[in-house]
């Protein structure tokens, strides 16, 4: 991280934002913070700034900026309040905000311009990705345990990368390793965020509550004979998720809800939503389980 905080001539400032952020702007996303010591909401931004950069460095750079120190700078920019945030892509100010945002607002906005950055060559970020990848694609076709042992080597290297983690607890679910899944997560920073962590923790919860049932079928008769046995047709669902039948237990839940969707407190829907969460956004399957859902709930 780069700071052009010190006193010094317009000239040497100018010289400094040229080197750190013009040119390094070259291979790199450079983020530049205006900030003062008197600003509350700066003490608040920085943080989080200097977080997100170490996570995606060296492809990301933060240049911070005091307005009193470097005056030349803060006019050229016409910077009028503080903290404003200004990234630089190719020596050009690409994009900005002002204003101390949420980690989920940041990152968001790093994330949809690091997708013009290219990784440099030999870029260990890149190394790792495929790894994860390779990874996520074994636990995808269902070789939860190569997964495992493909994250958990990785997750004793970076124990401090979110989606490592997360895809390390997913793995062991998918073993019924529920406990070991817990212990993998707590070990992560308590404000930890990433996509996937929420998706792991429902897929945790999931897990939890798909509890066999010893009479399936005697279940099944029951809830079919009865459709306003809805805590009969939750805990079929859960039977049915216990067995790895997901699409038998989305069956049983949508068809609770369509009777009476805030029955049992709103627990069908409330399961149903929890695989969906687990399964993930873009899954095909929880896509047209949702559309179904939509149809129910807006018809």
């Amino acid at each position: 991280m780069a700071s052009l905080s010190s006193p010094q001539s317009d000239k040497a400032s100018i010289e400094a934002f040229k080197r750190d952020v013009i040119d390094a702007s070259a291979t790199a996303l450079v983020l530049v913070d205006f900030w003062a010591e008197w600003c509350g909401p700066c003490k608040t931004l920085t943080p989080l700034l200097e977080r997100i950069v170490a996570a995606h460095a060296p492809r990301v750079k933060l240049v911070k900026i005091d307005v009193d120190k470097s005056p030349a700078i803060s006019a050229q920019f016409r910077i009028q309040s503080i903290p404003t945030v200004y990234a630089f892509l190719r020596g050009q100010p690409v994009d900005g905000f002002q204003g101390a945002l949420s980690e989920r607002e940041i990152n968001t906005f790093v994330d949809r311009l690091l997708a013009a950055v290219p990784p440099a060559p030999g870029d260990p970020e890149v190394e790792i990705k495929e790894m994860i990848a390779a990874a996520n694609e074994a636990l995808d076709e269902g070789a939860a345990a190569e997964a495992a042992e493909m994250f958990g080597a990785l997750a004793q290297e970076f124990p401090d990368r979110v989606e490592v983690i997360a895809g390390y607890a997913r793995a062991l679910v998918a073993l019924g390793q529920h406990e070991a899944a817990d212990t993998a997560l707590a070990a992560l920073a308590p404000d930890a965020k990433d996509p996937t962590l929420a998706q792991t923790l429902a897929a945790i919860a999931l897990a939890k509550d798909a509890v066999p049932v010893d009479d399936l079928a005697g279940l099944a008769a029951r809830v079919a004979a009865d459709p306003g046995d809805h805590a009969g047709a939750v805990e079929l669902a859960g039977g049915l998720m216990a067995r790895g039948d997901r699409d038998g237990a989305a069956d049983v839940l949508l068809a609770s809800i369509a009777g009476d969707r805030d029955a049992n407190e709103g627990a069908a829907k409330a399961r149903l939503l929890k695989m969906l969460e687990a399964a993930g956004f873009t899954d095909p399957w929880a896509a047209a389980v949702r559309r179904r859902l939509s149809t129910i709930l807006f018809a």
